[in-house]
């Protein structure tokens, strides 16, 4: 709870948070490990979809690629999905927004920054992917 509320008061605070991935949501473009770089997004930004963001919840961040966005009256409505997940996330607004990543290094120590992270992902694909990499892995078997 303490280190959630210390990376959201940095992201206030206008710096910049380096936080580790820990799931396999983002599968491929985001790895367990990889280390996430997060700056605040500006007011006055507009998200294009592709980019990816990290929105706020109770647990900690949510880093989730931006899918669309949607007017009600007078508030928008922000649509996050994983690259790996079968559907959107709740929609979140604006001030649920933490920041933008704006690089990736993983594990091997290969970066990725500005455009090169902005994707369209093949979700069910990935999907797949990931549940043979979880079933193998539970199953005591490591391809890497």
């Amino acid at each position: 709870m303490i280190v959630r509320d210390l990376g959201f008061s940095l992201l206030a605070e206008g710096r910049i948070l380096k936080i580790k991935a820990d799931g396999y949501s983002m599968y491929p473009s985001i790895k367990p490990g990889t280390t996430i770089f997060i700056e605040t997004l500006a007011e006055n930004k507009i998200l294009l979809p592709g980019e990816i963001i990290a929105w706020k919840r109770e647990s900690g961040f949510v880093v989730h690629r931006f899918a669309r966005s949607e007017y009600k009256g007078n508030e928008v409505f922000y649509y996050t999905r994983g690259d790996s997940c079968i559907r959107e996330d709740e929609p979140v607004t604006r001030d649920q927004i933490a920041g933008k990543v704006i690089r990736t290094e993983d594990r091997k120590g290969r970066i990725k920054e500005g455009d090169k992270m902005i994707t369209k992902p093949c979700n069910f694909t990935n999907r797949i992917i990931v549940r043979l990499l979880l079933f193998i892995h539970r199953s005591g078997y490591y391809l890497f």
